[in-house]
């Protein structure tokens, strides 16, 4: 039989690990324990090699080949996480990846920090649906002092577009003007309204904490990718 023109031969362990369901390693052993089906047959062998166009099965679930990508960006003020929006985009800052990138956990083009990139559609359909699940923490700077009584409403939560928001904590930092707030939402806008609500203004917003990730050793403007227990971990929040 021929094979399809763009056919490619790769280790089953690679196609698996490519895919982003699990590392080679794992995917060896998921191999070894008879849970892998090519083409309907059951593979025990390591080592096997197969085509990108076979059909491989986990646990009676198709794997998908083509690599994931799961990108952690520290978005820098200025860039729009909008693909076709004229100026700075934060896509411009990944260019050595021909894949098309979806961004999720919009940050408007003033504010900064935390930002997820990836081609995993699937991801972004259940952080999506599930995103008052994801733990973010933000750093919130404002044109002027807080009281400690404006503190206590945010606390006990405010009405933002007909909901109640409450925050899961918010606390007063060094700098009188300063606070730390943890919310179960992606959306920088809804907190803006929340001090909006108090007549604050933010002069800076920034996401340092984003569900499992964090902005430890990533410095501003710079991305890396996710390792695989980061995905997974990432993964668990939502499942």
């Amino acid at each position: 039989m021929k094979k399809k023109p763009d056919s490619q031969s790769i280790r089953l362990n690679k196609f698996i690990s490519l895919s982003g369901y699990c590392t080679r390693r794992n995917a060896d052993e998921l191999i070894s324990k008879g849970r892998v089906k090519v083409n309907g047959t059951k593979c025990t062998k390591l080592g096997i090699k197969v085509d990108i166009n076979d059909i491989v099965i986990v646990d009676k679930k198709e794997i998908i080949y083509g690599e994931k990508l799961y990108i952690l960006l520290n978005k820098p003020q200025g860039f729009s996480t909008n693909i076709k929006d004229e100026g700075k985009r934060v896509f411009d800052l990944l260019k050595k990846f021909k894949e098309k990138l979806f961004s999720f956990g919009e940050l408007d083009k003033k504010s900064m920090g935390l930002l997820l990139l990836t081609n995993d559609n699937d991801l972004i359909k259940k952080l999506t649906s599930k995103s008052s699940a994801l733990k973010n923490i933000y750093s919130v700077c404002v044109d002027k002092a807080i009281k400690e009584s404006e503190i206590n409403l945010i606390k006990s939560g405010l009405i933002i577009d007909n909901k109640k928001v409450i925050p899961q904590k918010i606390i007063k930092l060094e700098e009188e003007n300063k606070v730390g707030l943890e919310i179960n939402s992606e959306d920088d806008i809804a907190i803006k309204k929340i001090f909006e609500k108090l007549n604050f203004k933010i002069s800076k917003l920034d996401r340092v904490v984003f569900g499992p990730l964090t902005k430890k050793d990533l410095p501003r403007g710079k991305w890396r990718k996710l390792k695989h227990n980061e995905v997974r971990n990432l993964k668990s929040f939502i499942n």
